[in-house]
């Protein structure tokens, strides 16, 4: 069945999300914007920094208020855009336009960029301190973390060990608590104006677990001594834990994901079709990088398949028996080795320097296992709604694997 031609105002709004928020691979535009974006950042919070300096702000403060001006326009007209696109985003799809726009203004990048223009906001509306309007406008550095893939990294490695952190914290809340007993204990009755009380010690115990140690307060009894040598120790440990477990889980994103993936590049796999927001952003939490050289052989035909891949930029040969097809960026292949233990039907190859996200079929059989409601939507997938003929651009799916998946 033809389909029905989109009302225009939906395709430029399309448009304007791919643009924004980066998912159309290869586009020029949307990088050339992200570039302008992060260089507008930097211009501003240098600003902000600048105009601090009494002298340079009374000697460039037409340039201050150009920047300023400038910045929240271009911050303000990327706000609201992102409002107006919110419903082409593939998690909000199910929900109204207003609702979408409501639910993605209350997340964590959306407060940011709202914090970006408010300072200029309330400087007209309200009397405001303009120390404070200053840290507001300090906010606009952590927009640079939507346009890099790093910080991105990052953000998603504290919150991949988010518990572990968690559990850090709560064992530092006790060391610091344990610290200040024992030295108000020691040193109240040697110095009750540092260590009269327990809070009053908690200052210490903090400075001195974080290996700080300003020297502003110290133990003169010899108990007190031993209780800070103690601590001091205890600190060493404490301060390289969450270091350790950070940096691991920043290696292991690093490794996994050279570079972004959206939502909607996973949300296309027929395979996938069916899976509500969460179910996919679990799936894209295994993917990995590959880099690949041009000729350099990805799959053979007849090899046992194991990984599914996507094509996050350059471009891939598929070599089919007859013909070959050729692939390109936000494109894939191999999906059906996610599923049981079949044979690659053709050789892929790269044209191009590529990089390839693989999803293994282990790490899908695992997330599988533990969500039997996923694996019984992939699996109604596969059997209800691929298509019937043999081979098609976009992957390499053959009916007789699906057949061969269903008996085994």
């Amino acid at each position: 069945m033809r389909r029905r031609p989109q009302p225009v105002r939906e395709s430029a709004r399309h448009r304007v999300y791919q643009v924004l928020d980066g998912g159309g691979f290869g586009d020029a535009v949307s990088r050339r914007l992200h570039r302008l974006l992060i260089f507008l950042i930097v211009i501003n919070v240098s600003s902000v920094v600048l105009e601090t300096v009494p002298s340079l702000a009374t000697t460039y403060a037409t340039a201050f208020l150009a920047i300023e001006a400038a910045s929240v326009a271009v911050f303000g007209l990327e706000y609201g855009l992102r409002l107006w696109v919110a419903p082409e985003h593939g998690p909000l799809a199910d929900l109204s336009p207003w609702g979408a726009r409501l639910k993605l203004a209350l997340t964590p990048s959306m407060v940011i960029d709202l914090l970006a223009i408010l300072p200029f906001l309330l400087a007209f509306i309200v009397a405001a301190d303009f120390r404070m309007l200053l840290v507001l406008r300090l906010f606009r550095f952590f927009k640079i973390a939507r346009y890099s893939s790093g910080m991105r990294s990052l953000l998603n490695a504290v919150h991949a060990e988010r518990n572990a952190l968690m559990a850090c914290a709560l064992i530092q809340l006790g060391l610091i608590l344990l610290s200040a007993s024992f030295m108000h204990l020691v040193e109240h009755a040697a110095q009750p104006e540092k260590f009269g009380s327990i809070p009053s010690a908690m200052y210490w115990a903090v400075i001195t677990l974080a290996t700080v140690g300003y020297g502003d307060v110290v133990p003169v009894t010899a108990l007190g001594k031993v209780v800070a040598s103690i601590t001091a120790l205890l600190g060493l440990g404490m301060v390289a834990l969450p270091v350790g477990i950070l940096a691991n889980a920043f290696a292991e994103e690093i490794h996994r994901r050279d570079f972004v993936v959206t939502w909607a590049m996973v949300a296309r796999v027929p395979l996938f079709q069916g899976l509500n927001a969460a179910s996919i952003a679990e799936i894209m939490q295994f993917l990995r990088s590959q880099t690949v050289q041009p000729g350099q052989v990805i799959v053979r035909r007849g090899e046992v398949a194991h990984s599914m891949y996507f094509i996050a930029a350059g471009e891939v040969e598929i070599d089919l028996p007859r013909h070959t097809v050729n692939l390109g960026i936000g494109e894939f292949f191999g999906e059906i080795a996610l599923l049981g233990d079949v044979k690659r039907t053709a050789t892929a190859r790269a044209i191009a320097r590529s990089n390839l996200l693989v999803l293994d079929k282990a790490d899908l059989q695992a997330l599988m296992e533990r969500n039997p409601d996923l694996a019984e939507r992939i699996m109604k997938e596969a059997h209800g709604q691929l298509p019937e003929h043999a081979v098609r651009k976009g992957g390499d799916l053959v009916r007789e694997e699906i057949n061969h998946i269903g008996k085994s």
